[in-house]
């Protein structure tokens, strides 16, 4: 007599089944639905009134280079006074200290609660507050003197920048285990020194990542500062498209030169993340 595939008290012996794959009909749906969408897309461009000479024209022409040259050190600038900034308050913010703990969570809500482009148009027409500026005495200049293009949008954008990086910072240090803080203080270091020593390194492994994210931000947040005339990418291509009125034409370009630069900076940020993940990755093993 054959025995039966079955096993002990009546169960069936499942190695003897065949597996039947679900079909995911659903998702078939919504990709071919997606292909559609973008092949009318990529139509619409192929068939609309965009002369795509301009475009190569225009991609390499003197102005739109000076425009990203222009967008890039403005974004260096801004990120490096937010970080310094950010730093700043995420230690005011993490202090036992009540003034410098509301002063910098008063900061932080200030620039954090406004509009980006509001505080670049109010830096660049400080003069309707602040007629003259500087030290009585010593230094006065005409606030409408100082505060060209260059510094409203320096300012504007990385005084901002530092407000979002104070709470990137303060994660990153309240990341660091509490241990740390107190073998500090058990060998005799201070506040400041064991936070420049011990807890920052630490927390980078935290802050990159985000830090990285707010730098590409960055770099296509210095487009808001054309609206005060500071010549960055998106300002050059504006005045060349008022000329010739090849407004989609420039825009691509324009859009073709933000799109390379984020493309630059995405693996040299996952460069830098893995450096600074190494020792962690050790620990893990």
């Amino acid at each position: 007599m054959r025995a039966s595939p079955t096993l002990a008290d009546g169960f069936p012996d499942l190695s003897q089944m065949k597996i039947v794959r679900e079909v995911h009909w659903r998702r078939w749906l919504a990709a071919a639905a997606i292909v559609v969408v973008l092949a009318e897309i990529a139509r619409a461009f192929a068939n609309g009134q965009i002369e795509w000479s301009y475009v190569s024209r225009f991609l390499t022409a003197k102005v739109i280079l000076q425009g990203i040259v222009n967008t890039m050190v403005m974004a260096v600038l801004a990120m490096a006074l937010g970080i310094v900034l950010g730093v700043v308050a995420a230690i005011m913010r993490l202090s036992p200290n009540p003034v410098l703990k509301s002063v910098a969570a008063g900061y932080t809500w200030l620039f954090r609660g406004t509009p980006l482009i509001l505080q670049l148009l109010l830096w660049f027409n400080l003069a309707l507050v602040f007629p003259t500026i500087g030290i009585p005495g010593l230094w006065t200049a005409r606030a409408v003197d100082v505060m060209t293009p260059f510094l409203a949008a320096l300012l504007g954008l990385g005084i901002n920048q530092g407000a979002y990086t104070s709470e990137v910072m303060r994660a990153g240090m309240l990341s660091v285990d509490v241990g740390q803080y107190e073998a500090a203080q058990a060998i005799g270091m201070g506040r400041l020194r064991a936070l420049r020593r011990i807890i920052l390194p630490q927390a980078m492994r935290v802050v990159i990542p985000p830090l990285g994210n707010e730098f590409i931000g960055m770099v296509k947040a210095t487009s808001l500062a054309s609206v005060i005339q500071y010549p960055e990418l998106l300002h050059n291509a504006e005045n060349i498209y008022y000329a010739n009125s090849r407004v989609i034409e420039l825009l691509i370009v324009a859009g073709c030169w933000y799109l390379l630069v984020v493309s630059i900076l995405t693996p040299l940020q996952m460069l830098l993340e893995r450096h600074f993940a190494r020792g962690t990755a050790r620990i893990n093993r």
